[in-house]
């Protein structure tokens, strides 16, 4: 996989310059292919296996509206698939009029977007939502980071990032306990770094499941979704949070100076504590290589209730939601934990969505175009996201009744989201379609107040993130998505974020594991970091962020 994934990134940078120099810089060049009075778009997204976009039903309200003839290819919610299919149509030339795309599966980088742009392979498209798009438009002139984040440096907009305004997604670093087990031992919830290891000792070793059997997990989680170093290391050091489902970020502010968390004293200390977790056997080894199937099928294991705690994002990654014995219900969340020195912080991810899902490349039609924005704005507009989302009225969601509660108390129920359990399948574009989920429209949805229920979900996850908001360190946290590197340095930064990400991966894991020591092989590893580029990687970010500071 890792040769075929650079044969192919080889490809892309070679195949898009022909594309560039061979492409005209008129937007009208392509010509317009109908059918009938529907103007053909080809299109490639992502769809999971119940979804079926050609026969969906948003597809076919989208087309009929729209007059468009969607010619899906679709790819799979695997996102390293998903993005090798990606890669591999843009470096075969066979590449299509449109990517709409999932965050979490697929989406194009702020580097990638540049690249793409800057060598005519991605329509700028500022000029057409100006046209054709009046909602987009106002959500661009109304939301600051939106803008920053949608604008390249030399003002186009190339490509839209999806606006997800979750809540319990700002806070990603969780912490899901099992009460039942805590109420079963004597203990309370732990508040600190050492009663974590009292209360991790118990599961281990006090058979909380009730099975006679030493098979107790105290904590695990998967490599995908793993929030374990980033929740525990909050109580020496402040984590960024980084991309969605990817590596973790690198960068804080220290004042304006751009800088690292990663080869600090605190830093060290942080993972000196989980190491020693690990090698009590506190936590569970496979945490760091095993997959999310994986991981569910330990929290769905009809036998016993394994899992002590898992820190990821949320309870259904790990186990089944409304599941037959209620195991589900067992889990809540643990605030930040206090460490020795008093600290106490959780990352913060905002915005939620950072990657660039919906690219015009230079294959459409001005026809196709216009009928791809039009679309889009529908999106944008509160009605547009509700059927897009969720399917059509009646089917995927209900107007609320006078006794149903918004998810915010204090707003006013606009709409009643029907459990997926109740509702038919390939109804929605679900998350391919979250490109104005703002703050007021996600907290007007009507939820109910049981926070254990399928339906009540959401406000689980609401309730619990309070006990993480205040604790991220706004100081610190370095606007990623609104500093824009200058393009001629983005090869540069691309190879200077893999080695990075790779070598400070590999290194943490083994001195967590033990197979490195942090008392004699930390100060090569911050050596190290010099050798893959760290000195310039922060050079570069603090000339695009001075830039950024100065309205440049």
């Amino acid at each position: 996989m890792r040769s075929i994934t650079s044969r192919v990134t080889a490809l892309v940078a070679a195949t898009a310059l022909a594309v560039a120099g061979c492409s005209s810089s008129d937007e009208d060049g392509a010509k317009a292919e109908m059918n009938g009075d529907k103007v053909i778009i080809d299109t490639l997204s992502p769809a999971d296996p119940d979804t079926n976009l050609a026969t969906n039903s948003i597809s076919k309200l989208m087309s009929d509206k729209f007059k468009i003839d969607f010619r899906f290819q679709s790819t799979t919610f695997d996102a390293a698939a998903a993005k090798e299919k990606r890669q591999i149509s843009l470096a075969s030339g066979d590449y299509p009029d449109l990517y709409m795309l999932i965050p979490w599966v697929d989406g194009f980088t702020q580097a990638e977007v540049l690249k793409l742009g800057t060598q005519g392979v991605a329509l700028p498209i500022e000029n057409l939502i100006k046209e054709n798009a009046p909602n987009i438009q106002k959500a661009l002139d109304s939301n600051k980071t939106l803008k920053e984040m949608a604008t390249a440096p030399d003002g186009h907009i190339y490509a839209m990032p999806q606006w997800a305004d979750c809540y319990h997604c700002t806070y990603p670093d969780k912490l899901w306990m099992n009460s039942t087990w805590l109420k079963k031992l004597g203990l309370q919830q732990p508040k600190t770094t050492e009663e974590l290891r009292t209360v991790l000792k118990a599961f281990k070793t006090q058979d909380p499941n009730g099975n006679g059997k030493a098979d107790e997990i105290p904590m695990s989680t998967d490599a995908r979704d793993s929030s374990l170093i980033a929740y525990l290391m909050g109580a020496f050091a402040y984590d960024p949070v980084g991309s969605n489902n990817g590596t973790r970020g690198l960068l804080t502010l220290n004042g304006d100076k751009v800088v690292t968390p990663i080869d600090k004293p605190e830093w060290r200390e942080g993972l000196k504590y989980i190491n020693s977790l690990v090698a009590e056997g506190l936590i569970d080894k496979a945490s760091f290589t095993q997959s999310s199937d994986a991981l569910r099928a330990i929290g769905d294991n009809p036998k016993a209730v394994q899992l002590g705690s898992v820190p990821v994002l949320h309870p259904g990654i790990f186990v089944t939601l409304d599941s037959k014995d209620g195991r589900d219900k067992q889990y809540d969340s643990v605030p930040p934990l206090t460490g020795p020195t008093g600290k106490s912080y959780t990352g913060l991810q905002y915005p939620t969505s950072i990657s660039f899902t919906f690219m015009l490349t230079n294959k459409a039609s001005k026809e196709a175009q216009i009928a791809a924005i039009k679309m889009l704005d529908y999106i944008y507009t509160d009605e547009g996201q509700r059927i897009a989302t969720m399917g059509p009225e009646g089917v995927g969601w209900v107007k609320p009744g006078p006794k149903d509660v918004a998810l915010d108390a204090k707003a006013k129920a606009a709409y009643k989201p029907l459990p997926s359990a109740t509702t038919p399948k390939n109804i929605s574009w679900g998350a391919l379609a979250q490109y104005n989920n703002t703050l007021a429209y996600r907290n007007a949805q009507a939820v109910p107040t049981d926070i254990y229920s399928e339906a009540g979900y959401e406000r689980r996850l609401f309730q619990a993130t309070k006990q993480y908001e205040g604790h991220e360190d706004k100081a610190q946290f370095f606007p990623t998505v609104s500093v824009w590197i200058d393009p001629s340095f983005g090869a540069e930064l691309a190879t200077l974020q893999t080695n990075l990400d790779s070598y400070v991966l590999q290194n943490q894991l083994a001195m967590i594991t033990g197979s490195k020591s942090l008392d004699t092989d930390w100060d090569a590893f911050v050596k190290g970091l010099e050798g893959v580029g760290m000195p310039r990687y922060l050079e570069l970010y603090q000339q695009a962020y001075d830039k950024y500071k100065n309205g440049k």
